[in-house]
Order: structure tokens, then sequence, then C-alpha cells
């Protein structure tokens, strides 16, 4: 299998492509993470997922050339809001409060680079969860786990955060951070075989 790189410094993501066997290297995307006000929230994981796929493309030295670039971004979305990954406690503590007793959106947007086609093929899955009502002691104590670091939402689904999600509706692996379907889909579309 040809090696892929990871456009991401996730260790859920390095952790989901070990399980796939699947060889990679991780170069982190230097790239800012603003979005643009004309991009659908729906799109905005995918936007970021090329251009994380970009950055690392450009820091390539020119002679070195990656058959393979992957890249994610995962994001929280609930009304109009997007939740990213909280500065600090009190903005964990702000975003599951918000979350709490509703229903939010996790959406993850893939970009997969192929040098052989010259071509970035996107990909998003969307998993609606719900949260049940949690009292702040309880938003508290999860804090304290220090689960929310780094966390889109400020949340774990793998970790303690499922003792307070009632309902998911669509796949825990797009909530960790990347979809396992939409990623073995778009390799396969691409002819890039897992079954080895």
């Amino acid at each position: 299998m040809e090696p892929i790189i990871l456009a991401s410094s996730s260790p859920r993501r390095q952790e989901i492509l070990k399980m796939l066997n699947i060889p990679f290297k991780v170069i982190i995307p230097n790239c800012d993470e603003d979005i643009p006000e004309d991009i659908p929230l729906e799109k905005a994981a995918e936007y970021l997922a090329t251009r994380k796929v970009n950055a690392v493309t450009r820091a390539l030295p020119p002679d070195i050339e990656y058959p393979w670039i992957l890249g994610a971004d995962t994001m929280v979305i609930q009304g109009k809001k997007i939740y990213g990954k909280p500065q600090d406690q009190a903005e964990a503590f702000e975003f599951l409060k918000a979350l709490q007793g509703k229903t939010h959106k996790v959406i993850t947007g893939l970009a997969l680079f192929s040098s052989e086609l010259h071509y970035v093929s996107n990909r998003s899955a969307v998993t609606e969860v719900t949260f049940n009502k949690m009292t702040d002691e309880e938003i508290n104590w999860y804090i304290n786990t220090d689960e929310w670091h780094g966390a889109a939402g400020g949340y774990r689904i793998q970790g303690l955060a499922s003792c307070f999600i009632t309902k998911i509706k669509g796949t825990n692996s797009n909530v960790v951070g990347l979809p396992i379907f939409e990623l073995y889909d778009m390799l396969k579309e691409q002819n890039y075989s897992i079954l080895e």
C-alpha cells in the first residue's frame, strides 16, 4: 500500500488510519481556518479540509512527490453557530451548556488529493448527536476530566461524554473525526485498495 500524507495532527485520525492498516506520515498544515461568509455552514468542513491539503501540497519540496494527501476537518454545528475547539474551561462549559438537552450536527469534511489524477475529491459526513439535559454539576465534572481539550464542541464521543449522549443518528467514526465509510469509498473511487 502506498503511504498517505495525513494533513492533521489529530491522534484520533491517526488511530483510525492505523486500524485500517493504511501507512501514513503526518504533516501538520500551516493555514488559517477562517471561513468565508459565502461558504454554507454544511460545506465549511470540506472547505477547511481542502485548505489543509493545499497547504501541505505547497509545503512539500518540489523533488518529493507523495501520491496521496488526506485532509479532514470536524465541526459541531447547532443552528447557525459553529462550536470549534474550546480555548479554556470557561468556553468548554459555555459550549456544553448550549449543547445539553438538544440535538446538534457533527460534520467532518474530507479532502483527498491524488497526484496521479492531479485532483482533490471532497466528501462530507453528517451525524446528529443528542445530549441529555445536564446539570451545571455534571458539566463541571465532565470538564474536569480534561477530555474537552482539542475536541470540537468541547467533548469526545468515545470518552466519558457518552454518559450524556442519548441518541446518535449517523456514524460514530465521523464524530471521532474520520468517517470510515466515506474515507473507504473515496479511496476505492481513486483505486487505492486497503484490501492487501
